[in-house]
């Protein structure tokens, strides 16, 4: 008799996806902290460095963490990534705008 499909998906196994993201998530993290303390670099380019380690562990994160690719129907969810993409952006920019009202 075959075994039911939860039975087999419910295996423990290493999680070496999320392992691995992990590792990729702390070297992204570990180079941003040495580019902004130890390098000799201009500000704004050690800005456009922090920024693109950023982006890179963010798509790092969705992809390895949040399942982006693994959807019901088998393509990505535009939608619902551009409205994410909106709330992040409104809330960052409103960070920024808020935290600087009032000091000049």
């Amino acid at each position: 008799m075959a075994k039911p499909q939860a039975a087999v998906q419910n295996k423990r196994t290493f999680p070496f996806k999320h392992f691995v993201g992990y590792l990729f998530s702390i070297v992204l993290t570990l180079l941003a902290v040495w580019v902004a303390f130890e390098s000799e670099l201009p500000a704004k380019v050690i800005m456009n460095v922090i920024y693109i380690f950023a982006f890179l562990q963010a798509a790092l994160q969705l992809l390895m963490f949040m399942h982006i690719t693994e959807t019901s129907n088998g393509r990505i969810q535009t939608g619902t990534i551009l409205f994410a993409v909106f709330i992040a952006i409104t809330v960052a920019a409103g960070s920024v705008w808020v935290m600087s009202a009032g000091h000049s």
